[in-house]
């Protein structure tokens, strides 16, 4: 290779392998899971965006087992609130040692965690470091984010695993990168995009950064993505068959309530237009769209009603008899023991915010829910994924109950949800042609498979 080849090869940015050849590989990982696991293995350092119900939890576990038996050091798995429980019943299920610690000690090979609890734990003993649900970092505080990024810094080998990448903005998967030890957040931006400062002040005061492509940098970003990610909706994005995971119907209901009252200058109801008329259109009719949510949850089944705030929340549980609540304010034991006996069906009507349980859990005994909806698509994604999964036997209902008021928020999600989609079909494409995948195939003929995974 020519000196001016080996310079645009280093500037492509596209890292090697930098892990180990797997010293594990059980037989209980589907094909395509296995191909995942392989890889990030050897990578080292990685992130597998992977949706839900696709077996994010087996998958970092075999990979957190083959670095705890290559190091002979431990490895700790970050997770959101009460996932911890959920991680270490999936690897008891696999024959798997990993235990759940709250107080700062390494109790087994692979130690379970919350990301709260994460200041507890001495970072020099790990040899790896996986973050489950990894896009929920960034809704953290400030000392908390940091605290998670100077933890991973430390260990030799990474992996983060979550389902929804940067579902607003391309430009956040710069977080991950540089969480990884890759290509920083602002050394990406500078390489791959410009910066329009953008008059905003007709929705918010100032003006705000909005990032573009650089002319030619399209591509080479989806490479350099791809050099260190592997995304997937379903297991056909990288080759394989779909069979049994099939999605049920998501029937998604939107209730329109009437405002009893309009705002003191209007005449009658009209979409919000800042954040100000909006937090103004949610407390002027709370009661209204409150009332809405206790009508849909009666009933015997499970429902969850997904709020915005504690005034909704706390509403919410006077109306509907038996909901038990999920606040910011309780005590983080008191939180998970709640959001326990939901999973396991000791509550049927779960009352709490997208930021505080929505992330991570399996609900698939769950098949209702009621969402108020803001601009966070991720939010209301992860939300109703926490029932709409691979697993799920029933469709899923969910109800989106709003205002004329608040039609502007449901426009946001619905762009923001294009957005994803195509931010993931972009991903999947160029990782395809990375790796020379026929994603046209029917799948008739006979798939030869390593005799591990037969």
């Amino acid at each position: 290779m020519s000196d001016y080849a080996n310079l645009l090869h280093r500037k492509s940015q596209l890292d090697g392998m930098e892990g180990f050849e797997p010293v594990w590989e059980p037989d209980f990982l589907f094909p395509f899971q296995a191909g995942l696991v392989d890889w990030s293995i050897r990578k080292g350092r990685a992130a597998i965006f992977a949706d839900c119900g696709l077996g994010k939890t087996p998958m970092q576990l075999v990979w957190a087992e083959n670095v705890a038996r290559h190091t002979g050091r431990p490895v700790l798995v970050l997770t959101p609130l009460a996932v911890a429980y959920q991680t270490a019943q999936e690897a008891q299920k696999f024959g798997i040692d990993a235990s759940v610690s709250r107080d700062g000690r390494y109790t087994s090979p692979i130690t379970v965690t919350n990301y709260d609890r994460i200041h507890l734990f001495d970072s020099t003993k790990v040899a790896g470091v996986v973050c489950d649900e990894s896009s929920a970092i960034k809704a953290f505080d400030g000392t908390r984010r940091a605290e998670v990024t100077t933890f991973m810094r430390k260990a030799p080998y990474r992996l983060l695993c979550t389902a929804t990448a940067a579902p607003n903005d391309y430009i956040e998967l710069g977080t991950s990168s540089e969480a990884l030890g890759h290509l920083g957040h602002m050394d990406m931006l500078s390489r791959f995009f410009i910066n329009n400062l953008k008059n905003s002040a007709s929705r918010y005061q100032g003006k705000q950064a909005e990032w573009r492509f650089k002319g030619h940098a399209e591509q080479h970003f989806w490479r350099w993505v791809a050099s260190w990610a592997r995304a997937m909706r379903r297991p056909s994005d990288l080759g394989f068959d779909d069979d049994g995971f099939d999605l049920p119907p998501l029937r998604v209901h939107q209730h329109v309530v009437e405002a009893r009252t309009t705002r003191p200058d209007t005449l009658f109801d009209m979409p919000a237009t800042s954040l100000i008329e909006e937090r103004e259109e949610q407390r002027r009719t709370l009661v209204e769209r409150c009332e809405k949510v206790a009508e849909l949850a009666v009933g015997t089944d499970p429902f969850v009603a997904w709020c915005q705030l504690n005034d909704e929340a706390d509403t919410l549980v006077k109306m509907i008899p038996g909901a038990v609540q999920v606040s910011g304010s309780d005590d983080p034991d008191e939180k998970e023991r709640k959001l326990i006996a939901f999973s396991r069906g000791e509550i049927r009507v779960l009352v709490t915010k997208p930021i505080i349980g929505a992330w991570g859990l399996n609900w698939q005994h769950c098949s209702r829910m009621a969402f108020f909806p803001s601009h966070s698509y991720e939010q209301y994604y992860q939300a109703i994924r926490r029932s709409w999964r691979f697993g799920q036997k029933n469709p899923v209902d969910v109800h989106i109950v709003t205002t004329e008021g608040g039609s502007n928020a449901l426009k946001n999600l619905t762009r923001k949800s294009d957005q994803a989609d195509q931010m993931f079909r972009e991903l999947v494409l160029h990782m395809t042609d990375a790796m020379n995948i026929d994603r046209t195939a029917n799948y008739t003929r006979t798939v030869e498979v390593p005799s591990w995974a037969s």
